[in-house]
């Protein structure tokens, strides 16, 4: 197994959905890896938790990386943050994200959950990407 990948694909995943043009057309420069200390802006999008286990083979070491994407929004009802989230979806799906470490072999979508968030106004969509990366370093 490696997880010498996961800062290289998490830094792409950040710099991809930062510059994607239908993402910024929603969310602005609203993308977060970590969220910024003080007022956040009414929809934001932020890199969240993620979950990895060894996917090496007989061709060399590597590993599956499910990482979540959260799309949070202060705006009734969820078609902002639905609007966000596809974008996201359209962004990343099958992307060529180039590494600064291994090779990305796959990037799909995997599952999604739309919630409230406690009793307030606050809406949230986690998407649960899978990618499958190579470490033959």
């Amino acid at each position: 197994m490696s997880y010498g990948v996961a800062s290289a694909l998490q830094a792409a995943v950040y710099q991809h959905l930062s510059v994607d043009p239908a993402l910024d057309a929603l969310v602005g420069n609203a993308v977060y890896d970590a969220l910024p200390i003080g007022a956040l802006p009414p929809l934001y999008v932020v890199l969240g938790p993620e979950n990895v286990r060894d996917a090496s083979d007989q061709t060399g070491r590597g590993a599956l990386h499910e990482f979540t994407i959260s799309v949070v929004t202060e705006s009734a009802g969820f078609a902002t943050a639905k609007a966000a989230a596809a974008a996201i979806s359209d962004a990343l799906v099958d992307a060529d994200l180039p590494l600064g470490r291994g090779a990305l072999v796959s990037l799909n979508f995997y599952k999604a959950k739309a919630a409230r968030v406690g009793s307030g106004d606050i809406r949230q969509i986690n998407l649960i990407f899978r990618a499958r990366v190579a470490d033959d370093t």
